[in-house]
């Protein structure tokens, strides 16, 4: 049964680099998500105000006319999927398909912030877990200083795993939500452009 212990315990204690490194490197890819969702959240405000304030008024005919008139210069996923519809009129299989591929995108968009959200707790944990053995130890046997460091490392691990959980969770809502809007615009445009026969 020791060497089943001993065996374990190495294992532990030799994936704590790796998930020091993990962390660190998810809380990089963090800092960069931030920079990013701040680009995409300025681009997705401005085609809302362009799309929900005039799309939902529109009579089928001038739907296209209005889709065509935006502008292409403008970077928005959204923009570039109701341009694709406008075009596939007359092509109802067409029109499904880029609503599909509408989704997919969307879904490709959220990934990173869904990873962070799930791996900064899971590797926050394993590197509070992993320290606290050798800090148990030291404190059996009085070296005060080893449990000390162990301990910095086991609370550093979560704040830092809890902080990428938490910038991949805020991103995520946001860009859900972000998906969800411009999928109904899409489903709207798409199903008018279906109706004009």
């Amino acid at each position: 049964m020791n060497i089943i212990s001993n065996i374990l315990y190495w294992i532990s204690t030799g994936l704590l680099v790796p998930v020091i490194v993990l962390l660190i490197y998810f809380f990089l890819r963090a800092l960069l998500l931030i920079g990013v969702f701040f680009g995409q959240y300025m681009a997705e405000r401005k085609t809302a105000a362009m799309l929900d304030s005039r799309i939902r008024d529109l009579s089928p005919g001038e739907v296209i006319t209005f889709v065509e008139s935006l502008p292409d210069a403008d970077g928005s996923m959204a923009v570039r999927y109701l341009k694709a519809i406008v075009k596939a009129q007359g092509n109802e299989a067409r029109i499904d398909l880029l609503v599909s591929d509408y989704e997919l995108e969307a879904d490709k968009n959220v990934a990173t912030s869904k990873i962070l959200t799930k791996m900064g707790p899971i590797l926050g944990l394993m590197g509070t877990l992993i320290p606290m053995g050798p800090a148990l130890v030291g404190l059996a046997t009085g070296d005060i200083a080893s449990m000390a460091y162990n301990m910095q490392v086991a609370f550093a691990t979560t704040v830092v795993g809890l902080v990428v959980s938490a910038i991949g969770f805020v991103t995520q809502q946001a860009k859900e939500r972000w998906a969800l809007h411009n999928l109904i615009i899409l489903d709207f445009v798409a199903q008018t452009i279906k109706d004009l026969k």
